[in-house]
């Protein structure tokens, strides 16, 4: 019996407390991949904010000191030319909103490069559904065993 016992391979003599163990250790690796994977991915959309919300900061202040410098020399421009004082003032206004909206247009631009956790969230998901075939696996496979 004794040497029966010896003949048989080293993975069929391992405990159920061993396989229990290298599964639960896998899991936990397998987990913390998926942090570092979310951290990753999270510092590059940090990044991105970043310069996006550092390019609205931009347009706000050079839109500020655009609108203080030139729109007087724009208006006074205007009247030169021969419109009435309140128009070339409404038309110097309505050029500075389209100026605004042309910054917050570009900046938008900078916030759809975000990707949102689109990897992590693959591999999560692939994962998820790896455990779940695994454990249906192993269900159907005691129920035939009985």
């Amino acid at each position: 019996m004794a040497e029966a016992l010896r003949d048989q391979p080293a993975a069929a003599r391992e405990s159920l407390g061993d396989l229990v163990a290298l599964a639960v250790s896998d899991i936990s690796q397998l987990v913390r991949y998926e942090v570092d994977l979310a951290k990753l991915e999270l510092k590059a959309d940090a990044r991105r904010l970043g310069i996006g919300a550092a390019l609205f900061g931009m347009a706000a202040f050079v839109g500020c000191l655009v609108l203080m410098v030139l729109s007087f020399a724009y208006a006074y421009g205007l009247m030169a030319v021969g419109i009435w004082s309140w128009a070339s003032f409404l038309i110097v206004a309505g050029t500075y909103v389209v100026l605004a909206a042309l910054a917050v247009l570009i900046g938008f631009t900078r916030f759809k490069g975000l990707t949102g956790l689109r990897k992590t969230r693959s591999t999560v998901s692939g994962d998820l559904a790896l455990i779940r075939r695994d454990d249906t696996d192993s269900v159907a496979g005691s129920g035939q065993a009985r």
